[in-house]
C-alpha cells in the first residue's frame, strides 16, 4: 500500500489562504481578497467575521447551495488577472530566479457559483504535470483534460509542449479557458465541448492514445445534451475507458475527487482495478491558512511509467 501524502502548493505568490473556519474561508487572489463559503472547514476561524469584512474587498452571499451573490465591500473590479510561475525538480538556481521559470496567468471573474476561475490547490498537479512531461523522451506528447474548467492543467502541459486537448461540457467555460491561453501567450489547445464519458469512449474506439491524462470530476454535473454525471456511479466506468487511452509505454495520469466521503483509498482501488500502474502515489490535496489550518480540497490518486524507456 503507498504512503498517504499530504500535498499543498509551496509557492504562489499571487494566492493565499489568510483564515478559515466556520464554514467560510477567507482569501487572496492578487491584490484582492474574497470571503467565500467552504463546508470543509467546520472549525472556529481565527478571527470574527468583522475582522475579515474589514479586511475583505468581497464577500459571497449565498441564494442555493450551488449559487449567490457578491457583496462588494470596498472597491474592486469584477474581473481581474493573476498568474502562477511553475517549478519542477529542477536546479535550484533555476528555483530561485522566477524570471526563467513558466508562467501561466488566470483571468478570474466573479460568478454566481462563488468561484472566481482557478483552484489553487491544483498548482501541485500543474507541476506534477510539467515535469512528467518533461521526463518523457516523446518529440510532441500528448495529453488531455477532462473536466477541464478553466484550464490550469490544460496551460500546464501546453507550456510543457505537449499537443494538449481540453475538455469541458460547458461552452462558456472552454471560451474562460481560451481567454486563459491567450493571456498565457500559449496556442493550438484543442478545444473541446462535450460529454467527458461520451468523448472518452469515441477515442477509445478510434485508438487514439494519450501520454498524459488528468481528470477532476465533480459530484454531479451534466453534459452538454443533458447526459447525467453522478461520481460514484458513473466514475468506475470512466476510469476503464480512460485507462484504454493511455499510451502503454509512456504515460502519467491523475485523478482527482473533490466529494465529501470520497477517499484517496477508494481512488486507489479504482486505479488498481482499472491499471497495472506503477509508480502510483495517493492522498489528499489541501491549502493550510496563516494559523496553520489545513483546509483538505480533495483527494487524488497518480502515477506514471518509467520514463525514457
Amino acid at each position: 500500500m503507498p504512503e498517504i501524502l499530504s500535498l499543498t502548493p509551496t509557492h504562489f505568490p499571487d494566492y493565499e489562504l489568510l483564515d478559515s473556519g466556520g464554514f467560510m474561508k477567507l482569501e487572496r487572489f492578487g491584490k484582492f481578497i474574497t470571503i467565500r463559503p467552504e463546508p470543509q472547514a467546520v472549525w472556529d476561524p481565527q478571527h470574527k467575521m468583522s475582522h475579515w469584512e474589514s479586511n475583505a474587498h468581497v464577500r459571497f452571499v449565498s441564494k442555493s447551495s450551488s449559487s449567490g451573490d457578491w457583496k462588494k465591500l470596498r472597491e474592486m473590479p469584477d474581473q481581474w488577472q493573476i498568474q502562477y510561475h511553475i517549478r519542477t525538480q529542477e536546479t535550484e538556481e533555476s528555483k530561485k530566479n522566477m524570471e526563467h521559470l513558466p508562467s501561466i496567468k488566470f483571468r478570474l471573474g466573479l460568478t454566481s457559483f462563488k468561484h472566481v476561475g482557478v483552484f489553487p490547490e491544483q498548482a501541485v498537479n500543474w507541476e506534477y504535470i510539467t515535469e512528467s512531461l518533461r521526463m518523457m523522451k516523446v518529440e510532441r506528447p500528448k495529453f488531455l483534460n477532462l473536466f477541464a474548467y478553466t484550464g490550469g492543467a490544460s496551460l500546464a502541459a501546453r507550456a510543457a509542449g505537449a499537443e494538449t486537448t481540453h475538455l469541458d461540457s460547458i461552452k462558456q467555460v472552454v471560451s474562460w479557458a481560451n481567454e486563459n491561453m491567450q493571456i498565457s501567450d500559449l496556442d493550438n489547445i484543442r478545444w473541446v465541448v462535450e460529454d467527458a464519458l461520451k468523448f472518452v469512449k469515441r477515442e477509445a474506439k478510434r485508438g487514439n492514445k494519450y501520454n498524459g491524462i488528468i481528470l477532476d470530476p465533480p459530484a454531479f454535473g451534466h453534459g452538454p445534451t443533458g447526459e447525467k454525471w453522478k461520481l460514484e456511479d458513473n466514475i468506475n466506468e470512466m476510469m476503464k475507458s480512460v485507462m484504454e487511452l493511455l499510451d502503454p509505454h509512456q504515460h502519467f495520469l491523475i485523478l482527482n475527487a473533490y466529494s465529501l466521503g470520497f477517499s484517496s483509498l477508494i481512488l486507489e482501488n479504482l486505479v488498481r482495478t482499472s491499471a497495472n500502474a506503477k509508480n502510483l502515489e495517493i492522498g489528499e490535496l489541501y491549502l493550510k491558512d496563516k494559523y496553520e489550518k489545513k483546509l483538505p480540497l480533495g483527494a487524488f490518486a497518480r502515477f506514471r511509467s518509467a520514463m525514457g524507456k
